[in-house]
């Protein structure tokens, strides 16, 4: 049984998306999808998939010009908008066309991490908590009001089992917490203004190749944040690889040379020294380090 009888529109994109728009339909009735078309007709567009296999009318937009366009005109009913990994800026034109708003699930806790990538830069930063914050969208960059914020335990999670647990933890939320706002029985809240915002950004390919003079904590923070993308390089003799686990050990030595031991592979960096725990070669599956130096020692 749907949680409420009111209709929502549901905004978002990428594969994050596509998982808390399957969650949200077991709980909610859904209006519409407004997402992004692929870039390439053979590109999978994982919301679009979700939405048809679930009978889900869909509507794609590629720009915030196409989108605004799209509610100069009265189509949808919904009071609300949920959105969740939209990738679209969304303007006051799309804002006010809902009575109600539209409720951004934020993996962070506001103001902590504003902008594009909250999760990887939870984990970069090496904090305990993380969490999921609802809020409702204005027009500055996560600034809005808050409906509900609740933490979760880092626990040494890397980027894909923390973005699992935040969108189990979003969708608890969300289905909880719309009802009661629907019902006027939520009242929005400022965000704390206990410390000064922080703010992520884009990853770009370049953020990858691993600079071994960054101390090993770091260095193994980065590869646990950029295990999706984009993954953590490195170069072997003329072999390339991406680290996937690694662990800090203690050590001294130039950064960026590497010293194998029995079945052990260690890099120096700029403070300690990082012990290669699994990696992927280049054209190869990952594998751990005692298979990759039986099969490549000779040649490093």
């Amino acid at each position: 049984m749907k949680n409420t009888s009111e209709t929502i529109t549901i905004f978002g994109s990428g594969p994050v998306a596509a998982k808390a728009l399957e969650l949200l339909n077991k709980n909610f009735n859904i209006e519409a999808v407004i997402t992004k078309p692929a870039k390439l007709p053979t590109d999978p567009v994982p919301v679009i998939d979700t939405a048809a296999r679930l009978g889900l009318k869909t509507y794609t937009f590629s720009s915030r010009t196409e989108l605004d366009s799209f509610f100069l005109k009265p189509t949808l009913k919904s009071r609300l908008g949920v959105l969740v990994d939209y990738g679209i800026i969304v303007s006051a034109t799309v804002i006010n066309y809902f009575p109600l708003g539209i409720v951004n699930s934020h993996f962070s806790l506001l103001p902590e991490w504003r902008g594009a990538d909250p999760i990887t830069f939870s984990i970069l930063s090496g904090q305990e908590n993380s969490g999921v914050s609802l809020m409702l969208i204005d027009e500055g960059m996560d600034t809005g009001l808050l409906l509900d914020q609740q933490k979760l335990a880092l626990d040494h999670l890397d980027n894909i089992g923390l973005t699992a647990k935040l969108i189990e933890l979003s969708d608890t939320m969300l289905t909880e917490d719309i009802p009661k706002y629907l019902n006027g029985e939520l009242k929005p809240y400022p965000q704390p203004l206990d410390f000064a915002p922080t703010y992520s950004r884009k990853l770009t390919k370049e953020d990858g190749t691993i600079d071994w003079n960054k101390d090993a904590v770091q260095i193994e923070r980065e590869i646990r944040a950029f295990i999706s993308w984009p993954h953590s390089t490195a170069q072997i003799k003329d072999k390339v690889v991406i680290i996937t686990a690694a662990h800090v050990v203690d050590g001294a030595g130039k950064p960026g040379n590497y010293q194998v031991t029995g079945n052990s592979l260690v890099f120096y960096t700029g403070k300690d020294a990082l012990a290669i725990d699994k990696l992927k070669p280049a054209g190869k599956k990952e594998m751990s380090i005692s298979s990759f130096l039986a099969g490549y020692r000779k040649v490093i």
